[in-house]
Order: structure tokens, then sequence, then C-alpha cells
């Protein structure tokens, strides 16, 4: 072994568009010597990273389980691997019979300092840092590795990697956007509410310019993305929605007329905004209308209030106003919702909850719009 190159036995297959993917052992504690872990984070507003924040729960558990003694360690560690790794077949003719699915040869790997190492964890992060921690250093561990010269192609893999794990929903939802490849079709029907949600927590004129919570954001943020990510969901699938009518138009990519559906978005958000100033922008245990609930049940009302209004002459007057007749009957941050029994703060992100307010919300707009037309 030279001092700034790990070298190892290893087979090599192709996979995918010409991808080469490497099968091979390593001592665990080598793997923190040539990977990195990449968590999630935002860099002047632009997405980097894709692992989760350590568990050290789970790793300390993971630790425990190895220095309790000789154990089977058969789980392989995915590793996406930089440009700079090099691969050397072996010589000689292949023993005939023999299946010639993969190659064997010696890759080497260059040992570099932290955050320039030649791999990055795809899969495998916790269980990386408990062997590092392990006191035995020689525990051999299988390992994974694709070649991949852009961080596309990583985030992709984390999250198919990932995908049937308990990874949490609202850090795919976040990568999703950045993600450029073909994914399964639940996957592919959560971008484009991810990517409209992007757009309302990073656009200056935007309601939700810096409201949303997103897992990159480290907290920052009254109102946590997911239920809007599920309201814009609900609106896009529906045959009444909103948004769904959107989605047959467009540039043939697909999504739909997105520049239409975030117009949409602002403008009733907006309006919602300065209907309720006074719950606008607070924490959810400060307005409930910033909570889980209110922003599923006014996504809701969304769909009713717009599909009225674009019948009208002048939509945005009529919007306003749909709100405007609601206001006085709403409780946001103070009161009692007396048709649902419930004080303001009563009012939880459950289901039942959330479905009894909204379809009060819905019954209201319809017999308020009746008694001013």
């Amino acid at each position: 072994m030279k001092k700034d190159i790990l070298q190892v036995r290893a087979t090599r297959a192709i996979q995918g568009d010409g991808i080469p993917v490497y099968s091979f052992f390593l001592h665990g504690a080598d793997i923190a010597r040539i990977a990195d872990i990449s968590r999630l984070e935002r860099e002047n507003g632009k997405l980097k990273g894709f692992q989760r924040p350590q568990i050290k729960r789970h790793v300390r558990e993971i630790v425990d389980f190895l220095d309790a003694g000789p154990s089977l360690f058969p789980n392989a560690i995915i590793l996406a691997l930089g440009p700079d790794v090099v691969f050397q077949l072996n010589g000689g003719r292949p023993r005939a019979g023999c299946s010639d699915l993969s190659q064997g040869g010696v890759l080497m790997l260059p040992v570099r300092s932290e955050h320039d190492r030649v791999a990055w964890i795809v899969d495998g992060q916790q269980r990386s840092l408990a062997l590092a921690q392990a006191k035995d250093k020689t525990i051999v561990v299988p390992v994974v590795g694709f070649e991949s010269r852009d961080l596309e192609t990583l985030r992709a893999q984390f999250i198919l990697v990932n995908k049937v794990k308990p990874l949490s929903r609202r850090l795919i939802d976040e990568l999703l956007p950045e993600v450029g490849v073909l994914l399964p079709r639940d996957l592919s029907a959560r971008k484009l509410p991810s990517v409209l949600c992007e757009q309302l927590l990073r656009d200056p004129k935007s309601p939700f310019h810096g409201l949303l919570s997103r897992p990159s954001s480290k907290g920052a943020g009254v109102v946590t993305d997911s239920p809007l990510a599920q309201a814009i969901a609900a609106s896009l699938r529906s045959v009444s929605g909103a948004l769904g009518q959107f989605k047959g138009n467009g540039n043939g990519s697909g999504a739909g007329d997105t520049d239409a559906m975030y117009r949409m978005l602002v403008l009733y958000w907006s309006a919602v905004r300065d209907t309720f100033p006074d719950a606008w922008g607070k924490s959810a245990e400060e307005s409930r209308l910033m909570h889980s609930a209110g922003i599923r049940a006014m996504g809701a009302l969304m769909d009713q209030i717009m599909i009225r209004a674009d019948s009208m002459s002048d939509p945005v007057a009529e919007v306003r106003a749909s709100l405007a007749r609601i206001a006085p009957h709403c409780h946001w941050t103070k009161g009692r919702w007396e048709a649902l029994g419930l004080a303001w703060n009563d009012i939880n992100a459950i289901s039942s909850h959330i479905n009894r307010l909204r379809d009060h919300l819905m019954v209201l707009d319809r017999r308020l719009a009746r008694a001013a037309a």
C-alpha cells in the first residue's frame, strides 16, 4: 500500500449509461480515510450535499454492537466515487465457462484530507461513523462504489436508495427539485409541489419569502414546508383543483404550465396574508393560520375560491372579497370556532381537525358568496 493510495482487490461491472460500479472490501476504519459525509446545506441559496444530520443514539447503538465481540457485517456501504479512482484489470484470460458480467482487478483510491476525499457516502452514513468509533479497526466491510462526476447523480441515488427506509419525507422533497433524472411515479408526483415550495421560499415577491422551513434551513422560518407541499399536491391531483387545470398546458415537459401555477399561488396566498395580517408570519403556537391545519385548510379553500374567481371580470378582486367575507368568522389567534366546538389553539394537525376546519371554511365561503351575489 502506498502512503497516499489505498489499493484493494475489486470487481467492476457496467450499469446504466456506461457507469462503472465496483464491489470490494475494506477495513471499517478505512472508509473514513477515503469518503466524506456530505450533509444537506445551502450556500448562497444553492442546495449542496444530500445527507441526513448525524443520529448520535443510533450510531452509539451500532458501536456497542460492534464492540460486543466478533460480529457479522454483511450490509454494504454505498459510495459515490470521484474521477480520481483508477482501476487496473488483472492480467490473464478468464476461466472457461466463468461469467463475464464483471472484471477483476485492483482499485486504487487516493487518501486525502477531509472535505477533499475521493468518495462520498450515499448509503451507510451512520454505520460508517460507528465503524470509525469501534474498538476493532479491522472489521471487514463490503463496499459498493459507483463512479459519479456530478452531484445530481449522487442526489438521485441517495433518494432511490433511501426511498424504502425511514428517511425524512421533507428531506426527500427538498432534494427532488435538484434531480433531473427519471424517477419512480410516486417521487415524480412529489417533485412539482417541492419545486413550487422552493420558489415560494426564495422569491422576494412571494408571501412565503423567508417563512418556509426546509431541512437545509436549520430551523429558520415559521412554517414547515410539508403542509404547503401537501396542499399544492392535493390541488394538482384534483380534477377540480385550481392548480390541476394547468397540468395539460406548458411546453411539453409533462409538468404543465408551472409559471401559471406559481402566479396563482402567489395571488391567493398574498391575499390571505393581507386579509389576516395579525395572524401571518407568526409561529404555529401563536397563529393557527401558520399551523399545519391552517395551511392545509386554506390550501383546500384556494381551489374553491380560485375556480370561482376565474369566471369573474376581476379575479384578484374576487379572491380578496371572498377572503374578506370569511375573515370575521375566523379565529386564528384568539377566540373560539363555535361551529367546530374548539378554541383557536385547540386545533391540531390531525386529520379530523384539518378536515373539519376545511369543510367549515368551504361551507362558509359558499354561503357568504351566494348571499353577496
